[in-house]
């Protein structure tokens, strides 16, 4: 197994994160460094990463229904409260597959599986996540092709997929991208205040009826839908 893979299945992090590892000189095998993302790991290697021995176990993916005012990471100076405190203390090797801002509600998926974790977040292969947007008044329809063409944040042509009304101050919407607060920043370019957001599904993975703060692990269907 390659190095990057070995470490990302050991619940390093994504894979990314693993690559960062290999080349900032933090990993050895059988005590030599090594900065060789490609490197074979092979039965009976002794791999460190600084002095932590690694060794591969078995993945999990979690879906947890996050409540607002929870932050999308494990440690924040300015939060008291991050998704790992809904989580039990044996889950502290997961890492979450993207972020939701603080006051976005829904699914996120946490994971030790780090090609699981690529393959949802990097740009090429497009996966859809769908949100419930709540508005702060009445909603215009005819907007709906200035978001589904583009609104330029940051330099960046930020796009809907779909906007579809739901209620009067009420949509559905997918994208497929995934910029810092997009879907509230969109909103607010086009003069409206995202109210309330809540993701639904990522892919072919839905909320359901899960209660807010509950996690589930996901099942090996489910998985291999995500794949």
């Amino acid at each position: 197994m390659r190095l990057n893979r070995f470490l990302a299945a050991a619940g390093l992090g994504s894979r990314r994160h693993c690559d960062e590892l290999i080349a900032d000189g933090r990993v050895t095998i059988n005590g030599q460094p090594c900065a060789n993302f490609s490197t074979q790991v092979e039965p009976g290697d002794h791999v460190k990463v600084g002095s932590r021995v690694v060794r591969p176990g078995e993945s999990l993916t979690i879906a947890l229904h996050k409540p607002a005012g929870f932050v999308s990471t494990r440690r924040d100076p300015n939060a008291t409260d991050t998704i790992y405190d809904l989580l039990p203390a044996k889950f502290c090797r997961l890492f979450n597959i993207g972020r939701l801002d603080a006051q976005t509600e829904g699914l996120l998926l946490l994971t030790s599986d780090g090609d699981l974790a690529q393959h949802l977040t990097h740009p090429r292969y497009k996966v859809e996540k769908e949100y419930e947007v709540t508005l702060d008044k009445l909603w215009d329809q005819k907007l709906a092709e200035k978001l589904r063409t583009g609104i330029f944040l940051d330099g960046k042509r930020a796009k809907l997929t779909q906007v579809q009304p739901c209620g009067p101050r009420k949509l559905r919407v997918i994208l497929r991208q995934g910029m810092n607060r997009q879907i509230r920043r969109m909103f607010y370019a086009i003069g409206y205040e995202v109210k309330r957001l809540v993701r639904t599904r990522i892919g072919y993975l839905r909320l359901g009826q899960m209660p807010r703060g509950n996690w589930r692990p996901l099942t090996k269907s489910e998985l291999a839908a995500l794949r």
